[in-house]
Order: structure tokens, then C-alpha cells, then sequence
């Protein structure tokens, strides 16, 4: 969700105002793609590297994420939506923690859709301290796969993701889902994240629809695994 800064900016506004409207945009684009079928997002929120911003605008920006969770966890649980956090939890305040905590029992039996929120997440660290964890579980080097790697990353139990969206133009995952991302579509739209509206998820759905999702395989072998699922 980028540009939220530029937006302020453009607007002759500090960053947090920016910060601010970002939040106000995220409800609206979460219903759009429901309405769209598309049930289970993760939305970048906070990085591992957005600790090194100036120190207001990290205590905003914590601030807004507690604001949210107060605000939004009711509606999305009367949705039937789940809540989930992921990212390295222990650098947060302790009352956000536990904000975090309660969406995510309270929200947990939903099935109607899935929201992820990464909050102090960055990829790298994820893999790293998966591999640590699986082998504090007695998992050695030789043992270690894909699945088992993949069932120690904060993401376990959610499907890798088919489409990344980059909003404010910037063609780079920035330790985004570097693991899961691995065959994910990438598609990027200048426009700035407050401003991103359902005809930018229009734009992105029928991109995504125009790509051949081959996995490693030929255009041959995709065409004949589809007419085998027709007959």
C-alpha cells in the first residue's frame, strides 16, 4: 500500500495526514474485492524496515494501526471475516499487541474471507527465523523441504498468493512475500495508494485474467492439462 507519503506531500500535508487517508481507503477496497470474489488478502502495513522513518511518524503509524483494529474488528467479525497478523510481534508496543490478539480470537471461526495484515514483517527475517524454529523442532538440514520450511513462515496455513498488487508505481517487491511470491502475477499501477479505486482492481483483475499460469510447464502441456479437466 505505497504512496501515502507522496500523496501528503502533494497535498502540502505532513505524512501522517497521508498515513491517515491510506487507512480511510482500505475499507472500501477490501469490499470492492469481495464483491469481486476475491476473499482472502494480505495488505502490507508495516515493514521491517519502516522502524528506521522518524520516530513521530512510527508512533503515528502504531497509533493508526491500534485505531484500526478498534475500529473495524466488530464490522469485519459481523462479516464473517478473519483477522490475522503477520510479521515479528515482539517489537510491539504491548497494547497493540494485545489489540491484535483480540481481533484474531474474536474473528478466528470466520470462513467468509481472510484479511492478513503484515505488521512488522519483512521476508527475509520470516525465512531465517523459520529455518531457526524448525530446527529448535529437532528438523535437520537434510530433512528440510519446501512444505516444512512453509509450515514454520508467519503466512502457514494461508494459500500462496496468485496476484501481488504495487500501488505508487515502484517496481519492486521491497521484502514483500519473497518466499510465497514466487510464482504470484506482479502487477504495478502508478496510482497512489489513498487514491486506489475499485476501477484500479478492475484493472488489476483483468490483467490477472490475461496471464497463462504456466508454473514451470509449456503452453502445450497447460493447454492439454485444461481440455483433460473439460472431458
Amino acid at each position: 500500500m505505497d504512496g501515502n507519503g507522496r500523496w501528503a506531500k502533494s497535498r502540502h500535508r505532513p505524512r501522517l495526514f497521508g498515513h491517515r487517508a491510506g487507512v480511510r481507503a482500505i475499507r472500501p477496497v477490501l469490499d470492492a474485492f469481495h464483491e469481486r470474489g476475491v476473499h482472502m488478502l494480505t495488505l502490507y502495513a508495516f515493514s521491517t524496515e519502516n522502524w528506521r522513518r522518524p520516530d513521530d511518524e512510527v508512533r503515528g503509524l502504531m497509533t493508526l494501526l491500534g485505531e484500526t483494529i478498534d475500529r473495524e474488528t466488530d464490522e469485519l467479525h459481523a462479516n464473517g471475516i478473519q483477522i490475522r497478523a503477520v510479521g515479528d510481534r515482539s517489537r510491539l508496543g504491548e497494547r497493540l499487541q494485545a489489540k491484535i490478539r483480540m481481533a484474531e480470537e474474536k474473528t478466528k471461526a470466520n470462513t467468509a474471507g481472510m484479511l492478513n495484515v503484515a505488521i512488522n514483517y519483512g521476508s527475509r527475517h520470516e525465512i531465517i527465523e523459520a529455518f531457526q524454529d524448525a530446527t529448535v523442532h529437532g528438523v535437520s538440514s537434510e530433512e528440510m523441504t519446501e512444505e516444512i520450511l512453509s509450515s514454520y513462515l508467519y503466512t502457514r496455513g494461508i494459500p500462496d498468493p496468485d496476484l501481488i498488487i504495487r500501488t505508487g508505481g515502484e517496481y519492486r517487491l521491497s521484502n514483500f512475500l519473497l518466499w510465497q511470491a514466487a510464482y504470484a502475477e506482479l502487477f504495478v499501477t502508478p496510482t497512489l495508494w489513498p487514491d486506489f479505486s475499485p476501477t484500479d482492481i478492475d484493472e488489476a483483475l483483468a490483467f490477472f485474467a490475461g496471464r497463462e499460469r504456466r508454473f514451470g510447464s509449456t503452453s502445450e502441456q497447460v493447454d492439454a492439462s485444461r481440455k483433460e479437466k473439460r472431458a
